[in-house]
């Protein structure tokens, strides 16, 4: 494959955004290489600027579930933009939204639209702080949650150490107020808990990791984070904006039977537009202007584009009844495969999937459910196997520590290419 427009690109664009991406992931240095640049996508397929089509693992980091440029969003899309494009005036749009929201996903009793992940994040845990009058947030080792300063913390040499700036800019009094535990480790939250019980307004998390690669969570430990924030007076709020509508009709905390207080989501409620949103119990909720006091506001949130793009996905998925078992019978499918030829090769590997979400790790460890076991990953590794993928016409994340993502659109011959493409591989 030739890659010429992409880097001429590449390199006119870091003379007017920074390192020429405007999302550093998208940069390829994880990888040792150079993005290439996007003229279009449909359904399961990406084609690059200089005209190479790739299967599409990557599926714009979770949203495009149905695949790229669904006929039905797309037109949805096109109505909503002939009336207008932003009104910043309430619309029918967003109740509709809200309402296949709720329905959907029964722990959310009440919504609030905003723009993205980052911003459904940074208003949920100021809520938290609201409702019970205290300070600290709880977050984990790996898991991330946007950018909001609260999020860019990384631990000291233990759970209770306080917290150090992972970010030039974060200020260490922000960083103080985070504290971090490890995944799947019941000891390391034990532990915040009894020295700063009275003092935690809520723990965040991923219920399901999947910015540091996908991590198989033990679902007794979920449980014990939902009894242990119920015993201490502290909220319990699942990041799902990857996960939402991604594992099951409600979620992960649908799949693993848990009720947290607030849900962040994002991603696949916008069909692929910008969105975000977060919601919870009413009485959490109302805190909100202007029912009560705690203030957040957005120019564009329940953007009508936004708006019709996620209410048509959602309706699509809501009117499947097969649709997540479909989903599942694909990437059961997929895995199995890929770890069939992995092993056969004797790679040093391991494939997490749960649902549609999976990541391949270059390890030794068989089993990788924490930060820890997660950065054994040799990436040099993934880099090899990423770069020969791309060769090959299939596009996975330029990261070892991303998920990747089968969609609806993505047929068992495209799997049964790339499975049988992968065999060759000599990594």
């Amino acid at each position: 494959m030739k890659f010429e427009n992409s880097l001429f690109q590449f390199n006119r664009a870091q003379k007017s955004i920074p390192g020429g991406v405007n999302s550093p992931v998208r940069a390829f240095k994880s990888v040792n290489s150079s993005p290439i640049f996007i003229d279009s996508a449909k359904e399961s397929y990406i084609y690059d600027i200089d005209g190479n089509r790739y299967i599409d693992f990557v599926a714009s980091w979770g949203p495009m579930i149905l695949g790229h440029a669904n006929p039905r969003v797309i037109n949805a899309i096109q109505v909503a933009a002939t009336k207008g494009t932003s009104y910043g005036a309430p619309t029918i749009l967003e109740t509709e939204l809200a309402e296949l929201i709720k329905k959907m996903m029964i722990n959310i009793e009440i919504i609030r639209m905003v723009n993205s992940g980052t911003e459904a994040t940074m208003s949920a845990i100021r809520l938290a702080r609201a409702y019970t009058k205290r300070d600290i947030i709880i977050k984990f080792n790996g898991c991330y949650h946007g950018h909001a300063d609260s999020f860019l913390i990384k631990a000291g040499s233990g759970a209770l150490t306080l917290a150090t700036p992972d970010s030039p800019g974060v200020t260490k009094k922000t960083a103080e107020d985070t504290l971090i535990a490890e995944f799947n480790d019941f000891q390391s939250v034990e532990d915040i808990f009894n020295k700063y019980s009275d003092k935690i307004a809520a723990i965040i998390l991923e219920p399901i990791p999947a910015n540091m690669g996908v991590l198989m969570p033990d679902i007794k430990f979920l449980h014990f984070l939902r009894e242990i924030t119920y015993k201490h007076g502290s909220l319990l709020i699942f990041d799902e904006v990857i996960t939402g509508f991604r594992i099951s009709k409600g979620g992960a905390q649908q799949l693993f039977d848990i009720q947290p207080d607030i849900t962040t989501l994002g991603k696949i409620i916008g069909g692929g537009l910008p969105v975000g949103a977060y919601g919870g119990r009413q009485e959490i909720m109302n805190l909100l202007a202007p029912v009560g006091p705690v203030y957040q506001a957005g120019t564009l949130s329940g953007n009508p584009l936004a708006m019709s793009a996620g209410l048509e996905t959602l309706k699509i998925i809501d009117q499947n009844p097969n649709f997540y078992s479909e989903l599942e019978d694909k990437s059961k499918y997929f895995q199995q495969k890929l770890q069939e030829n992995i092993d056969a090769n004797n790679i040093k590997a391991q494939i997490n999937r749960i649902g549609s979400l999976m990541t391949v790790f270059f390890t030794d460890e068989k089993i990788v459910n924490s930060y820890q076991t997660a950065v054994t990953a040799d990436r040099q590794k993934y880099a090899q196997f990423f770069k020969r993928a791309l060769e090959c016409g299939i596009y996975f994340a330029p990261s070892q520590f991303e998920a990747m993502f089968i969609s609806a659109s993505h047929t068992y011959e495209q799997l049964d290419y790339v499975i049988n493409t992968i065999k060759t591989f000599d990594i």
